[in-house]
């Protein structure tokens, strides 16, 4: 049985190509002409000697081999991008303190720990959770090394733009027995003030002459989910990290203004940072693009996940 030496390069615009479904967007992603992206695709059902995919309506789907070859593929890109991280950092150590906004909690934390804490098992990390005014301010004051949030209008001087992601008004996953929108007021579910979502809520509602009210207020995302998924009112976030139990209503529902988009920022304690706290902010980016909707994210963030193992030029907002 021959040997079958895969090529890194085009397992990795197979899998870019299935998270975003659409293999012309993984090329513009990863840098490379549709022409190449489907040449590489065809390499790899070469070197598989098995079909990897199957025509499905007008696009294409994966063989039973081909979501195999998915995992795996994962499984080694990973590796790759680990191994390529640890040779060059081999003697990081030392201590960083991280922040996240509260929505990237779940859905980018565990991510990058994991990555970061098998790359470079030397380094203690001090992760903080929390709401983006928070954050702000305890990068500002040195607490925190880097931190990842909503901009708030917070004047950081070291800082940058890494998204513009949509807010959506969100309400429950299943109808409840309570309405959650009458002709009178609309209720809300929203944070404790200061929040800046709760700010562009009201105002917007406030802009498109809608009557509202505070239903609920809570100090903490899962009490705003909670409320939201008992029919109690709509909250507005974004995409990012929705539990099961709510959903992101259409535009244009229940007769609700648009929202604006909101500004995603990654803050920084100072200009240059040091070695271990500019690895982390790489890893953390490369997990929050993974993240983020196709459209949302800024020509930098697109570069660091095209070239994983690049240091991040300082810059100031």
């Amino acid at each position: 049985m021959r040997r079958v030496t895969f090529d890194l390069d085009v397992l990795r615009t197979f899998v870019t190509g299935m998270e975003l479904g659409s293999f012309a967007k993984a090329a513009e992603r990863l840098g490379r002409s549709t022409s190449a992206a489907s040449a590489q695709l065809k390499k790899l059902e070469e070197q598989a000697a098995t079909p990897i995919f199957r025509k499905a309506g007008r696009g294409l789907a994966l063989t039973e081999a081909g979501e195999t070859m998915l995992g795996y593929a994962r499984r080694l890109i990973e590796l790759n991008d680990e191994a390529a991280s640890a040779i060059r950092d081999v003697e990081l150590e030392g201590w960083v303190r991280l922040g996240l906004q509260e929505d990237f909690g779940e859905a980018v934390l565990p991510e990058v720990l994991g990555r970061f804490a098998r790359a470079h098992p030397k380094v203690r990390i001090e992760a903080r959770i929390g709401r983006s005014h928070e954050l702000a301010e305890r990068v500002l004051s040195g607490s925190l090394d880097i931190a990842l949030a909503w901009h708030d209008g917070t004047a950081l001087p070291y800082s940058r733009h890494v998204a513009d992601v949509h807010a959506r008004w969100i309400g429950p996953a299943k109808p409840v027995a309570a309405g959650t929108h009458d002709s009178e007021a609309l209720p809300l579910v929203v944070f404790e003030a200061p929040c800046l979502l709760r700010t562009v809520a009201t105002e917007t509602l406030d802009r498109a002459g809608l009557a509202w009210r505070m239903a609920f207020s809570s100090p903490s995302l899962g009490g705003i989910w909670a409320a939201v998924a008992a029919g109690l009112g709509l909250t507005i976030r974004t995409d990012i990290g929705l539990p099961a139990n709510v959903r992101a209503l259409a535009p244009g529902a229940l007769g609700l203004p648009a929202l604006p988009k909101m500004a995603l920022h990654l803050y920084q304690k100072d200009a240059e940072l040091d070695p271990v706290a500019a690895r982390l902010a790489e890893i953390l980016l490369q997990a929050a693009l993974e993240t983020l909707p196709e459209g949302a994210v800024t020509k930098q963030l697109r570069e660091v996940a095209k070239y994983p193992g690049r240091r991040l030029s300082s810059s100031s907002s």
